[in-house]
């Protein structure tokens, strides 16, 4: 069986925000890097992934009963912002205050 050279390289997809897009190719540009390749795989060697502590929020499933306004008005911002209606929830329970909820 052939083994691969070290500098053999695997294709590898994922998703990222347009604003880290955008960072690659500003690093690219600066750097005088031909590809996208070469930036992430210059970010990988010099990021200290050891002393990486990613923060995990811990998620839990809960049920509410929303007015059928509320969930359809919530199906269709979802749909114009192009995000979940999840996504939508934590938006608005992180922008609670502490002042009283209307109409109450």
């Amino acid at each position: 069986m052939a083994t691969r050279p070290r500098s053999a390289s695997a294709p590898l997809t994922f998703d990222l925000p347009i604003s880290l897009i955008a960072k690659i190719e500003s690093h690219r540009r600066k750097q005088g890097l031909k590809t996208a390749s070469e930036v992430v795989r210059h970010a990988i060697d010099a990021y200290d992934f050891e002393g990486c502590a990613p923060v995990r929020d811990p998620h839990r499933q809960v049920s509410v009963r929303l007015t059928l306004a509320q969930r359809a008005m919530l199906k269709r911002y979802a749909r114009k912002k192009d995000v979940s209606v999840g996504e939508l929830l934590r938006f608005a329970l992180d922008g609670l205050s502490a002042k009283k909820p209307r109409g109450r």
